[in-house]
């Protein structure tokens, strides 16, 4: 069941990032993805994602943790599960093994050795709105939700949200299942949770 709050918000949110300017979203994005390269190390394992429509793009942080010997991944939506495993970034040229989602959410799937969050060192997740406890608002799919749920109680790969400024706000309206993250990026800095 949808929460009309969380829906309200949703709009709200994603109204605010599509009015960013493309001077202010390319300065914004190039400020982010520095921020985030500290995150980088060689041979780490980290969990990244493949934007859709407004959301940050990370091609700088991508770049800079191929170039730095870090091992990235991208989500892979497992049928009739919204728990995800996460596959090998494609090099270039690979192609997609399918498409998974409905209307505006299609993810590209790839192939290659599936591994659980859990397998990750960092986690890089994408947010639709962001609170200053912690907490993300995300695509109302669920499958960061479940993945995350299901790391509750292992070893724990760090999650931080990233995004744009206008994303964040004090609080969020939250139920029983949302868990917080550990930071956020954004362009206005790095909030630890």
């Amino acid at each position: 069941m949808r929460n009309p709050e969380k829906s309200a918000l949703r709009k709200q949110f994603r109204r605010a990032r599509a009015q960013m300017s493309a001077d202010e979203r390319n300065a914004a994005t190039e400020t982010i993805n520095r921020l985030l390269k500290p995150y980088i190390k060689k041979g780490r394992k980290i969990g990244v994602y493949w934007p859709m429509g407004n959301e940050l793009r990370l091609d700088g942080f991508v770049r800079a943790a191929q170039k730095r010997g870090a091992k990235l991944y991208l989500p892979y939506i497992e049928p009739r599960s919204r728990r995800m495993w996460f596959t090998p970034y494609p090099e270039s040229g690979v192609e997609r093994e399918r498409i998974r989602g409905r209307a505006k959410l299609n993810v590209p799937q790839f192939a290659g050795r599936k591994r659980r969050v859990h397998d990750l060192n960092l986690l890089l997740v994408p947010v639709v709105g962001m609170d200053r406890l912690g907490y993300r608002l995300g695509q109302a799919g669920g499958y960061y939700d479940a993945t995350l749920a299901a790391m509750k109680y292992r070893l724990q790969a760090k999650t931080v949200g990233v995004g744009f400024a206008c994303q964040l706000v004090g609080t969020l309206p939250r139920e029983a299942h949302d868990l917080p993250l550990d930071g956020f990026v954004s362009e206005a800095g790095i909030l630890c949770f």
